[in-house]
């Protein structure tokens, strides 16, 4: 075992499978064996493996400027040139961005810039951040508390109550329905839920909300019509920002050029990473509208320096990185082409699963879906301890398949955007194989109901 300390895994089952290469959607171990790679590594390789456009582009960047800090009034063309790129794609008015090297710390620049910004028009005790219940906004301090899942939280000692985090209902009608609730009628029950919360803390203390269009790591959770129109419509009464954590829906995987744009959100903030170089470098990047920066501008001004920045914030390889890929994205037509196969995907994931017996729920939106596997297809009842999608995901990887089980029993689906019909056939021969499989082995250890 190497002295390697790996990032969300048991302890106790490191090393389990060793990748070497990739080539379009498919990657293979260290026996050479074949795989579909189902979650774009993790949600993020939306080109695919071995573009050797976007590994030209570093190539040629390294060689020429390998690296330039933007700290002090030092700059350098790619990240000047991407920022205006990527003002002219978002929906945020006169768009600022500052960049940085994952989701997880483009949150917590968010956290700290709505502090300074709050602080500087005079308004500090507007400080409280409201969050979603089984939401995900990454693992450094503030994006961690940010996040709602169990195993980021547990042992942490994760300062909630110092960072004036605050959770809402997670709109998820299929676990979250109560009785005969109809979808409306939950919406409803939630979104008052959030307005009395509110006012029992004070609109005049909360910044922000936080939300994933449709979110990720928590079960591809797609919220019923009508939610964030009535979400939107009580933030913006209350003056509360609406900030839209696109670190996996944005660029594409919704089937649109952002999930705000799929699920009709009119954001305040947005937060990048993943697709913006289809995770060929580390880059993120926190969006911030133009009124924003400039009532900041004087307390820099001040202070002498706007005290915040990583070395790394805006590196050119990265910021080549990310060019190179939002061309190819706009030259071939990549929005439009996961539009139609992620419709596809969708259709083929509910005529395959929807009668089947380990399934409960089939959801997403364009190249994101997950299955919900459930020990009792009637009631829903989950499988316990998440053996459900640990299950799945063996089988399916000994299938040929690389899937991800997240919040327990979803089994996630987020192909590169690349993916063909062709091959979403056969990335759904192997779930189904997988699935099958599954489902025998847990029916056979008395873990289900049905």
């Amino acid at each position: 075992m190497a002295s390697v300390i790996y990032p969300t895994t048991n302890f106790t089952a490191t090393e389990q499978l060793c990748i070497t290469h990739g080539e379009g959607i498919y990657v293979y171990d260290d026996t050479g064996k074949e795989y579909i790679e189902g979650l774009a590594g993790l949600w993020c390789t939306s080109l695919g493996y071995s573009n050797t456009e976007v590994v030209e582009a570093i190539t040629e960047q390294l060689n020429r400027l390998p690296f330039q800090h933007t700290f002090g009034g030092k700059t350098h063309a790619p990240v000047m040139q991407l920022a205006e790129k990527l003002k002219a794609m978002v929906p945020v008015e006169d768009a600022y961005f500052f960049f940085g090297n994952s989701g997880s710390d483009a949150n917590d620049s968010h956290y700290k810039m709505l502090r300074y910004y709050f602080n500087a028009i005079g308004k500090p005790q507007k400080r409280k951040i409201i969050t979603r219940e089984r939401g995900y906004h990454g693992v450094t301090v503030a994006a961690g508390s940010l996040t709602s899942l169990p195993a980021n939280l547990t042992h942490f000692d994760a300062p909630l109550e110092a960072l004036s985090i605050l959770r809402a209902d997670a709109p998820h009608y299929y676990t979250g329905r109560q009785g005969n609730e109809t979808e409306a009628q939950f919406v409803e029950r939630i979104l008052q839920n959030l307005e009395d919360q509110i006012l029992t803390e004070d609109p005049e203390t909360i910044a922000a909300m936080i939300v994933e269009p449709i979110t990720g790591a928590s079960g591809v959770i797609v919220p019923p019509e009508g939610y964030y129109e009535g979400l939107q419509a009580l933030l913006r009464k209350h003056d509360i920002l609406i900030w839209a954590d696109e670190v996996i829906c944005g660029f594409g995987r919704t089937g649109a050029d952002f999930g705000c744009t799929t699920m009709g959100i009119k954001p305040d903030l947005m937060t990048f990473a993943k697709q913006l170089s289809s995770a060929y470098f580390p880059i993120s990047a926190s969006v911030i509208p133009g009124w924003m920066y400039k009532a900041m501008v004087d307390q820099t001004n001040e202070v002498g320096v706007f005290g915040h920045g990583y070395t790394y914030s805006g590196h050119p390889a990265a910021c080549a990185a990310a060019l190179k890929t939002l061309e190819i994205y706009e030259r071939d037509k990549i929005f439009d082409h996961a539009a139609e196969v992620g419709a596809y995907m969708q259709e083929q994931l509910r005529e395959i699963f929807t009668d089947h017996p380990l399934v409960g729920e089939v959801r997403g939106k364009g190249l994101i879906a997950a299955l919900e596997l459930v020990s009792n297809k009637t009631t829903g009842a989950t499988i316990a301890g998440g053996k459900g999608g640990a299950a799945a995901v063996k089988a399916c990887q000994d299938a040929g398949l690389i899937l991800r089980a997240v919040a327990g029993n979803a089994l996630a689906f987020c192909p590169p955007l690349i993916i063909t019909k062709a091959e979403v056939d056969e990335m759904l021969k192997r779930t189904k194989a997988g699935v099958d499989t599954a489902y025998e082995a847990l029916k056979s250890e008395g873990l289900l109901n049905n």
